[in-house]
């Protein structure tokens, strides 16, 4: 069997295979907007040379053009693009066959090859399946349940707040996605970890065909405003519901981003809405501000998910993008079975500002790192001390993993990631 990875050139054959991967339905929407917010040329399909004439594709994926907050200078926050890797799937005829090894590896030369900081982004299906391609789990996120009229105390941030203005309008409404859009850079401006989309995979998130609404409430956006600007949204469905004559519905919010103030000025106006009797917040870091704000938080946090998944296609771009919380010189054995010429020997260097670099070096390790575990500490949540202590990485020279850990944490945990 020859594979051969290119551009999907049938969008039809391309949706088709998706939805016989995914044991999907087709919808009522026509093709082109069910596929809208992934652009042609960020489709991708493999072909078995054998039969090039087959109704549907070995496998598919495509990529989104995402701005991801990173860890800057000293604690600092900066945005770069990545490469979102999504629509991933292989035909059940053509499983372990080496068709999702062949996607990934051309999926990664085009990032290579491409402004998008040398890092490749996804939300995983199957976690274990990504691992062995490099990736590494860079945040955690988790789901937060308030009930109705539930008190968010923040004393430092209720003049801010309640300078907030807050408007309801529907998701699919005019110039609301570009509002959102503007939202979460504001957000993104102030918190590592957070994911913006492109305008058009928020429209294409934010269109409903009539017919899947089924007596559902449209997708409605919380828009949060200061000073004439876009400061934060919460994008949400309420699911109405009584139990012997009271309202005992249910606000589902798939996310909120923003300032802290404009998060804080949204969440109290979720807790208030009409009719319902609890918030279920979706997408919350396991660190959330909305953790600080409702005191204990037995019953109200529920679990820890993985949210975003990173893979260092590009090791010295990467590594040079992000920033470090101060002076720092390792040498790190970095072990890449996936893309070897990425592995090997490397030396990091930050400066006291928090500016820092890799270079190729013949040296003795001070610490030997898969690239799965760094790309999980990229974001600055990756523990590193605490996989010294579980045996999984290795120190070469005593207080080399406690030095690496320091420069590249963060003092709080990176946001969850919004889906793609």
């Amino acid at each position: 069997m020859a594979i051969r990875v290119g551009v999907a050139d049938d969008p039809e054959k391309f949706l088709d295979t998706d939805l016989v991967v995914w044991s999907d339905g087709r919808g009522p929407d026509p093709t082109d907007v069910v596929l809208r917010g992934l652009t042609p040329d960020q489709r991708f399909a493999a072909t078995d040379d054998e039969a090039p004439a087959a109704p549907l594709y070995a496998g598919v994926y495509g990529v989104f053009p995402l701005t991801l907050s990173i860890p800057g200078p000293r604690h600092t926050v900066r945005q770069v693009s990545v490469g979102g890797l999504t629509w991933v799937g292989v035909h059940p005829d053509q499983r372990r066959k080496g068709v999702l090894t062949s996607m990934i590896r051309d999926h990664f030369a085009r990032v290579a090859d491409t402004d998008w900081t040398g890092i490749s982004a996804l939300h995983a299906s199957e976690p274990v399946i990504y691992g062995r391609f490099g990736y590494g789990l860079a945040s955690r996120e988790c789901k937060v349940t308030l009930g109705r009229g539930t008190t968010l105390v923040a004393p430092g941030l209720d003049e801010e707040a309640g300078r907030v203005r807050t408007e309801l309008v529907d998701a699919a409404a005019e110039g609301v996605v570009g509002r959102v859009r503007a939202a979460t850079l504001a957000g993104a401006a102030v918190g590592h970890g957070v994911v913006t989309l492109p305008e058009d995979l928020y429209a294409a998130y934010a269109h409903e065909h009539p017919d899947t609404l089924r007596n559902k409430e449209p997708q409605r956006v919380l828009l949060a405003t200061l000073d004439g600007e876009d400061v934060g949204s919460a994008w949400f469905r309420r699911e109405p519901k009584w139990e012997n004559g009271q309202p005992q519905g249910t606000v589902k919010v798939m996310h909120v981003v923003g300032t802290p103030a404009a998060r804080l000025a949204l969440a109290r106006r979720l807790v208030e809405l009409d009719l319902m009797a609890k918030v279920e917040i979706s997408g919350c870091s396991r660190d959330d501000l909305l953790q600080r704000w409702v005191g204990p938080t037995r019953g109200v946090v529920d679990g820890a998910l993985d949210s975003l998944w990173l893979r260092l296609v590009d090791l010295p771009t990467a590594m040079a993008a992000r920033g470090y919380s101060g002076a720092a010189d390792l040498v790190l054995e970095v072990t890449d079975d996936f893309l070897p010429d990425q592995g090997g020997r490397w030396r990091l260097v930050a400066d006291e500002a928090g500016s820092g670099r890799v270079e190729r070096v013949d040296a003795v390790p001070d610490v030997t790192i898969t690239t799965q575990q760094l790309a999980g500490a990229y974001l600055g949540d990756g523990s590193l001390l605490r996989l010294l202590q579980a045996g999984t990485l290795q120190e070469h020279r005593q207080g080399a993993v406690a030095r690496l850990d320091a420069a590249l944490a963060m003092p709080f945990a990176p946001d969850a990631a919004t889906g793609f």
